[in-house]
């Protein structure tokens, strides 16, 4: 019977410094610490802003829609959704031709919230564009790449 080998501690450094996804997560994790912290003032948090701006259209847009979006699941798009609702700044409707499918609209007091957070996103992302050395539109199309290669 043969034994599985044991991981060669010579690896551990070189996923560390490789491995696309540790380094993508360490790199969220960072950037979300930041932005979390920058949203502070609101009551919000980084995930809870984008959930605001992806429901920020012209018509309320399916579940499904903003789940693809944020690249989540429904069930965790249906949890990130109760705190806001509670707070009164967004509304889970049945839709008008398919009462089996929900729409997400930002109310009033979600996009007069979004609307003071916006100019603090903009601050901080300018900052953060500042401290890299390269092209930020660059980063966003290299991150959107991996997006799809993994998808």
């Amino acid at each position: 019977m043969s034994k599985d080998p044991a991981a060669p501690f010579s690896m551990t450094p070189l996923i560390r410094d490789r491995c696309l996804c540790l380094g993508a997560q360490r790199a969220a994790r960072a950037l979300a610490r930041h932005f979390d912290e920058a949203f502070r003032p609101f009551g919000l948090r980084s995930g809870q802003f984008s959930l605001l701006v992806a429901l920020n259209r012209p018509e309320p847009p399916a579940m499904a829609e903003v789940a693809e979006v944020l690249a989540v699941d429904r069930t965790t798009l249906t949890a990130a959704l109760k705190p806001l609702e509670r707070r009164g700044l967004l509304q889970v409707r049945p839709d008008a031709c398919d009462r089996r499918l929900r729409r997400l609209a930002l109310t009033e007091a979600g996009r007069l919230l979004l609307g003071r957070a916006i100019p603090v996103w903009e601050e901080t992302m300018a900052a953060l564009e500042r401290g890299i050395d390269r092209d930020p539109s660059d980063l966003a199309a290299d991150l959107e790449a991996l997006r799809r290669a993994a998808g």
